[in-house]
């Protein structure tokens, strides 16, 4: 069995690149990923803790990316926005100079994300601080699930997954406002192949641009396909923790047809983002 889509407290994650490793190998999982948010920082440990539990570690990464309104002039698709998606890449040498330039970029910027975050947080009575946010993340990463756990230790909910929920909290109108600036798709697998690696898009079911009228979903992903692999896409994720049978059954064989790779992940962040995702664990 195989996990090719795994978070270490590198990015959103909540356990080490070593313990993400050895809880592979209690399962029985001989092949992950470890495919931190715009990070590599937790490769090199993943790769030690790899030899030492029999685990074959594939150095990833996990790039926010998107795809403007108007890169869709070449297809028979129109979204009414932007198309915003996630890019996994596997095999990439994390030396790579053009690859760390950019992650360091994205750091700054996810920064100043963070602080815009706060400020509409406490507009809507949700009263945090930087500090609040430190304490919930074991390295200098913050993203959207360390805010998660920040308001269930302050009390305003009782657990990280609720802080998604439709309309309030992380998905209140005002916070969803702030977004972090996004690479350009074509950036994005340029990146990654520029890097020696494979470029796969990531849970296609989750692109809610796509999802704005579910009637056309698979046409849009389609358009989207047409796009991305002009630019060098390798493959598509397919399994996934929340894709149902009939989604997956619907992605291999688009993928198929497409000649794509098509690979598993679980998206796991550790049991404390979401007790009901586990590593090789898929639907």
């Amino acid at each position: 069995m195989i996990d090719l889509h795994l978070h270490t407290y590198y990015s959103d994650g909540t356990l080490s690149p070593e313990e993400v490793v050895k809880r592979a190998a209690e399962k029985g999982i001989r092949t992950i990923a470890v495919t931190d948010h715009d990070g590599i920082r937790g490769i090199p440990e993943a790769l030690e803790a790899g030899e030492i539990y029999g685990v074959k570690v594939i150095p990833g990464i996990e790039l926010s990316a998107k795809v403007d309104r108007e890169d869709f002039s070449t297809t028979n698709y129109l979204p009414s926005r932007d198309v915003f998606m996630h890019i996994l890449g596997y095999g990439i040498d994390i030396n790579n100079q053009e690859l760390n330039q950019e992650i360091e970029h994205i750091r700054q910027k996810r920064v100043e994300r963070n602080r815009a975050l706060l400020v509409k947080l406490n507009c809507i009575g949700c009263r945090l601080d930087e500090e609040d946010l430190i304490k919930c993340s074991r390295t200098d990463y913050i993203g959207k699930p360390n805010f998660a756990l920040a308001l269930t230790q302050k009390g305003y909910i009782n657990s990280p997954k609720e802080a998604f929920t439709s309309g309030k909290f992380l998905r209140h109108p005002e916070v969803r406002a702030v977004r972090r600036e996004k690479i350009h798709a074509k950036k994005a697998i340029s990146l990654i192949k520029n890097a020696g690696g494979k470029a796969v898009l990531a849970h296609p079911m989750k692109i809610r641009a796509l999802k704005d009228k579910e009637e056309t979903f698979y046409e849009g992903l389609e358009a989207l396909l047409d796009i991305l692999q002009g630019w060098g896409l390798d493959g598509m994720e397919c399994r996934y923790s929340t894709h149902t049978e009939e989604q997956t059954e619907a992605l291999e064989k688009i993928a198929q047809k497409r000649d794509l790779l098509t690979t598993s992940g679980s998206d796991y962040h550790g049991p404390d983002i979401d007790p009901d995702i586990d590593i090789g664990v898929f639907i």
